[in-house]
C-alpha cells in the first residue's frame, strides 16, 4: 500500500454544520491513520484553535495554519513560518477603514483584534480560543503571520483594490469565507505549505488528497492530485481548480464519504 497524504480545510469542509467534527468523520480518519495515511488540517484558523479538533482525532496530524503561514507537526513542533514584513503589517494596521470592519491579526501565539466581536468567541466555541483586543500603536509589526479584516462584502472590497494597488506581488490576498479579507506575506498560501509538507515526508503530490470549498484553498487544491471541491463550495473555486472533483456537501459530511468510497472503508 502506497501512504497517502490527506489534506482537508476545516470549516465549509471537514467541520459539519456546527463548525464541529462529526462522529462518522472521526471514525473514518482514524481508520485511515492506522492504515498507514498521513493526515495534515489546513485551515485558515490559528494553529492554537486547530488543536481541539487534533485533540478529538487522537492521531497524528500535521497543521497547516493562518492559511500557510506556519506549519507544524504532529507533536506541535514549528516546522515552518513566514510573517509579513514589519513594516507591510504597520502599514496594513494603520489602513483608514469602515468602524464596522474589525481588524485582527494573527501571531505564532496570539489572535489579536481591535475591538470586541463576541459573534467571534461563538464561532470558535468549540475549541475555546479567543482573542485579545490590542490597541495599534503598542505593536512594532513583527512576527505577523496574517492580517484579517472582517466585515461586509462590499467594505471589504475597497480595501483589497488598494492593498492590491500599492503591494502586488508583495503580498498574498485572498478571502476564507465573503467577509473575511485575509492577507499573508506574498508567496504564502496552503498551497505552499502542503508543497513543505509533501517533501518533508517524501509523499509525490500525484499522492496527495486534498478537500476545500473556499478561494483559500485554491493553491492547495490545484496542487493535489487528487483534489475535491465541496457542494457548499464558492461559486468561484471549481473553475480556478478544473480537475477537482465536485463532492458532497460539508453538512452532509461530504469528506468522509468521499474517503470511506476511495480507500474502501
Amino acid at each position: 500500500m502506497t501512504p497517502h497524504l490527506i489534506v482537508s480545510d476545516l470549516d465549509g469542509t471537514l467541520l459539519d454544520a456546527n463548525h464541529d467534527l462529526h462522529p462518522h468523520t472521526i471514525e473514518t480518519l482514524r481508520v485511515l491513520a492506522d492504515r498507514g495515511h498521513h493526515l495534515a488540517f489546513a485551515s485558515g484558523r490559528h494553529f492554537r484553535d486547530m488543536l481541539a479538533f487534533r485533540e478529538r482525532l487522537g492521531v497524528p496530524i500535521h497543521v497547516i495554519s493562518t492559511n500557510g503561514a506556519y506549519l507544524h507537526g504532529p507533536d506541535d513542533r514549528l516546522l515552518s513560518a513566514r510573517h509579513l514584513e514589519a513594516e507591510l503589517a504597520l502599514e496594513l494596521i494603520a489602513m483608514e477603514r469602515h468602524d464596522s470592519v474589525r481588524l485582527n491579526l494573527y501571531r505564532e501565539e496570539e489572535w489579536l483584534i481591535d475591538a470586541a466581536e463576541p459573534r467571534l468567541l461563538a464561532y470558535h466555541a468549540h475549541t475555546g480560543f479567543g482573542y485579545r483586543i490590542f490597541e495599534p500603536d503598542e505593536l512594532d509589526g513583527e512576527g505577523v503571520g496574517k492580517v484579517l479584516y472582517i466585515g461586509k462584502p462590499e467594505r471589504l472590497a475597497g480595501l483589497e483594490a488598494l492593498v492590491r494597488e500599492r503591494h502586488g506581488e508583495r503580498l498574498h490576498v485572498t478571502y476564507s469565507t465573503v467577509n473575511s479579507l485575509e492577507i499573508m506575506a506574498g508567496g504564502v498560501n496552503k498551497g505552499t505549505a502542503l508543497q513543505a509538507l509533501l517533501e518533508s515526508l517524501g509523499v509525490e503530490s500525484r499522492h496527495c488528497l486534498a478537500f476545500g470549498d473556499n478561494l483559500n484553498d485554491t493553491e492547495m487544491l490545484a496542487l493535489a492530485g487528487e483534489a475535491h471541491v465541496m457542494a457548499n463550495a464558492h461559486p468561484e473555486l471549481a473553475g480556478r481548480v478544473p480537475h477537482a472533483r465536485s463532492i458532497g456537501h460539508h453538512a452532509e459530511v461530504g469528506v468522509a464519504a468521499l474517503l470511506r468510497e476511495r480507500f474502501g472503508i
